[in-house]
């Protein structure tokens, strides 16, 4: 039996399915997947236990059934600040929406 990692691509044998685990919550003992064609999956530790898997290298296009490349990603000219990530001023609401006013 394989051990469900986090990010870690398998196969199924009897499907010939590959899929990539998204989330395994231990204290529930649930695996959620993710599979190449984008349908989301979820597993109880039994039902995983009796798969027939095999580790398996991520696809190269695994980003083609949500039609994603190179150009959708955020513009490489930004400066990524991760100082302001975790920055209390950035779970601040503004007390107003743009172009709405309260009367």
């Amino acid at each position: 039996m394989l051990s469900p990692a986090i990010g870690g691509w398998y196969k199924d044998l009897q499907t010939n399915a590959l899929f990539e685990v998204i989330d395994w919550d231990p204290t529930t003992l649930t695996i959620e997947t993710q599979y190449l064609d984008g349908e989301v999956s979820e597993y109880d530790l039994d039902a995983w236990r009796e798969m027939l898997l095999e580790h398996a290298e991520a696809p190269e296009d695994w980003r083609a059934a949500f039609e994603l490349d190179d150009e959708d990603m955020l513009d490489p000219d930004l400066p990524m600040h991760p100082e302001d990530w975790n920055s209390p001023l950035n779970s601040i609401e503004p007390d107003a929406m743009y172009g709405v006013e309260d009367f």
